[in-house]
């Protein structure tokens, strides 16, 4: 029988030894986990937190982690924490880091995936999409996913990937930054693969609380960095937008507010599945800013909102054991976008409450999400392994 099972553990307390004492100490001093995923609130000492860690676990074992707006187990949705997830099984893992997201994020992305292959000893253009999946966390607030996903899968177009952007609870953009862990090197501005073979049952999945309409907007005008809408079916994009959700005041579409662009989020269908890629932030001059790269004349599909609380469950009950075989572990990366909407829309419980029916799990807030090579938000993706 091939299998991934997850042991997992959180800590609230500060002391970066103290910490460490106390997350291993619940993970116990049996078989040596193949990896650790470590989510730690970006407030911490990350490099000492790092060091605390990586000296109390086996040689053989790998750590992977990133900063976060908040962190998930089963038991909820947290701040101020660490949580570890720790992978025993029929798995093998590589990691690779990229550097340099800002000035060269095709390379980076594209050394990232070299290293993990190396690790590995396997070529990239030989990874068998069956037993090969990857894990991508990056620096989210260079806002680079669409060009490093370019490079991780410039040779193994096949290959899966899921993941999220490393984050920070603070919202003042002037004030944010993300560090990833690999091993025991602490990184800003750089891309983590964690590439995974195995022959237990796994699946890349996704998940939000919206329904399609049928109804379609064109992204008429862009400007030169492809991330402002400036016209939206011929007229100016925030303007435009607000008519759709009847809102008088463009100021109150920014994404997370109660009547804002989270209420009819866009999508992009790719065939039956629908990609959340949503508008972000009007701007003072009438146009709109998304999170992901725009071209003229694409056309998106409107999203209505749906039972938030409810969906995530069904998911976790009935989608999620349909696609895996016998569920162990999951990790997850949740949009920080839905944490804010829940948050304006005091529906942050009930969220947190589905975790419970999630298999063994460990996650966090990321800033924007990866699925299956596209950048996409206001999603739960998830990588869960099971049993066969």
């Amino acid at each position: 029988m091939a299998q991934v099972k997850m042991q997992t553990a959180r800590t609230t307390l500060k002391e970066p030894d103290a910490a460490a004492e106390d997350l291993l100490s619940q993970l116990g001093g049996g078989a040596a986990p193949k990896l650790v995923t470590m989510f730690a609130s970006r407030e911490r000492d990350q490099l000492a937190l790092n060091r605390a860690i990586r000296a109390r676990l086996p040689p053989t074992t790998r750590l992977v982690g990133a900063t976060t707006a908040g962190e998930l187990d089963n038991t909820g949705i947290h701040e101020g924490s660490v949580v570890l997830g720790a992978l025993y099984g029929d798995l093998e893992v590589g990691l690779g880091l990229g550097s340099g997201l800002s000035v060269d994020a095709i390379g980076a992305g594209a050394a990232a995936i070299k290293r993990a292959c190396e690790n590995l000893g396997v070529r990239q253009q030989d990874l068998d999409p069956r037993r090969y999946v990857g894990l991508v966390i990056d620096d989210g607030f260079r806002y680079k996913k669409e060009e490093l996903l370019l490079g991780i899968l410039e040779k193994s177009q096949t290959l899966v990937l899921v993941g999220g952007g490393a984050s920070d609870h603070n919202r003042d953009p002037a004030r944010q930054s993300a560090l990833i862990h690999v091993d025991g090197e602490v990184a800003s501005d750089a891309v983590l693969v964690a590439l995974f073979r195995t022959n237990a049952p796994w699946a890349a999945l996704r998940s939000h609380w919206y329904v399609p309409t049928g109804e379609k907007l064109t992204i008429t005008k862009v400007d030169e960095s492809h991330t402002r809408a400036l016209e939206i079916d011929g007229q100016p994009a925030a303007k435009r937008y607000a008519e759709i959700l009847g809102v008088e005041d463009v100021n109150q579409l920014e994404f997370g507010t109660p009547h804002g662009f989270a209420v009819r989020p866009t999508a992009l269908r790719v065939g039956r599945e629908y990609f959340i890629r949503a508008a972000w932030k009007p701007q003072d001059d009438g146009s709109i800013l998304f999170a992901n790269l725009l071209e003229e004349g694409t056309e998106l599909e409107l999203m209505k909102l749906g039972d938030m609380a409810g969906m995530t469950r069904s998911f976790f009950t009935e989608e999620l054991p349909r696609r895996v075989q016998n569920p162990q572990a999951a990790l997850l990366f949740h949009c920080g976008g839905r944490m804010w909407y829940a948050s304006a829309t005091n529906t942050v419980a009930q969220l947190a409450e589905t975790l419970k029916a999630a298999p063994t799990a460990a996650g966090m807030n990321v800033h924007f999400e990866i699925y299956s090579g596209f950048h996409i938000n206001t999603t739960l993706t998830t990588l869960v392994f099971g049993a066969n």
